[in-house]
């Protein structure tokens, strides 16, 4: 089978929609298939990753235009031309074509392959829906979304959400995101060991991974450990990650006192993080908004329970995994710190029915014979 992935993004950018074609395209290749992808230039000057496998087309990003260009949307019509272009090339002998989230780069894609009678599937990740506002008369992502053969979901409240807009249709599916096999339990002297090669000498860790943003609430993840270690002193906070945010939140912990007891550890490989999730004694997730954290997921499958903020995807969490995932109130800082304190006394690994569970709805098999199953019915002649 040939399949072209289109989407926004691709590693060095650690976004969902970044990762998940990967992942998917390496399955893919592995079967056998033709894999490729069609995606812009990382952003902020960084250099792209060649993948091991497959073809990858880069575009340029869109320019932000001024002027009589922007009102005509100039700029617009030449990105949209470029596109179309990469797809003539890359994608005409495609059997189907899988496209991730939203923008310009997938709303070209979808356009040009309904023109070519292409089977194309949507995968939606989070803020294509969460902020969703049809454009009248003509919305280009609606029209891309309606035109699908099939529109699958990061999470369930994600899909429940979408159908709330009024954006029901046949063929929708919830497919969880695929954990990596390097997120597993390991034994109390693997994790000191792991923990002394990453210099922490505290006995107890609070770990974050996510972009340094607004949404992801770190701010209050800060507030809420400075307020845990009045409690007590043999623990740290390790927050994974780079953003826009990282000089703002290291100037509040240093201005609470605990900037001694934060690490800051910047963008991180993939097995790294299964390292800190592996010695982590609480995964904190204090976003305001969230369709499916991965990162939270994984750090179960590590063996580290969570807590979470009371947004649409830790509760729905909580549904599934129950008490190894305790939900508290967004932005409720003292919520917060007295469900990571009690999480830390004593520490706890989650429960082995956990361990089940995130292999039936995250295992990789299980999201590859999702995927495989929807490719097969959507090929053309299939």
């Amino acid at each position: 089978m040939r399949i072209c992935h289109v989407s926004p993004h691709l590693p060095p950018d650690q976004a969902a929609n970044a990762l998940l074609p990967v992942e998917l395209g390496a399955w893919s290749h592995k079967r056998g298939d033709e894999v490729t992808f069609i995606a812009h230039e990382p952003p902020q000057g960084r250099a792209a990753h060649d993948l091991p496998f497959g073809r990858t087309v880069r575009l340029p990003r869109h320019e932000r235009a001024t002027g009589v260009s922007r009102w005509l949307r100039l700029d617009t019509l030449r990105q949209a031309r470029v596109i179309q272009g990469a797809l003539d090339l890359e994608a005409a002998r495609a059997d189907v074509l899988h496209l991730h989230s939203n923008g310009l780069i997938v709303e070209v894609a979808a356009a040009w392959a309904s023109r070519h009678r292409i089977p194309y599937l949507l995968t939606l990740y989070g803020t294509e829906i969460w902020h969703y506002r049809a454009r009248w008369p003509i919305d280009p992502f609606t029209r891309a979304y309606r035109r699908a053969r099939a529109v699958t979901f990061y999470s369930r409240k994600l899909m429940e959400k979408a159908v709330s807009l009024g954006l029901d249709r046949k063929n929708l599916s919830v497919i969880y995101p695929a954990i990596a096999a390097t997120f597993k339990p390991q034994t109390n002297p693997t994790r000191a060991a792991w923990r002394a090669a990453l210099g922490i000498t505290e006995p107890l860790v609070i770990l974050n991974v996510k972009r340094l943003h607004e949404l992801a609430g770190q701010a209050y993840l800060i507030d809420a450990f400075a307020k845990v270690v009045r409690r007590r002193r043999d623990v740290r906070l390790v927050i994974c990650g780079m953003g826009p945010l990282r000089a703002t939140l290291e100037d509040q912990a240093r201005d609470l006192g605990i900037a001694d007891r934060v690490t800051f550890t910047g963008l991180v490989t993939n097995d790294e993080v299964s390292r800190y999730a592996a010695i982590a004694d609480v995964f904190a997730l204090p976003s305001l908004l969230e369709a499916l954290p991965t990162g939270a997921v994984e750090a179960l499958a590590a063996g580290t329970p969570v807590v979470s903020g009371d947004h649409p995807s830790g509760e729905e969490l909580h549904e599934i995994f129950e008490d190894d995932v305790r939900v508290v109130s967004r932005r409720n800082v003292d919520g917060l710190a007295n469900a990571l304190a009690d999480a830390l006394d004593p520490p706890r690994r989650v429960r082995s029915g956990t361990l089940d569970l995130v292999q039936r709805h995250f295992g990789p098999d299980a999201v590859h014979r999702a995927y495989g199953a929807l490719y097969a019915s959507a090929k053309r002649g299939g």
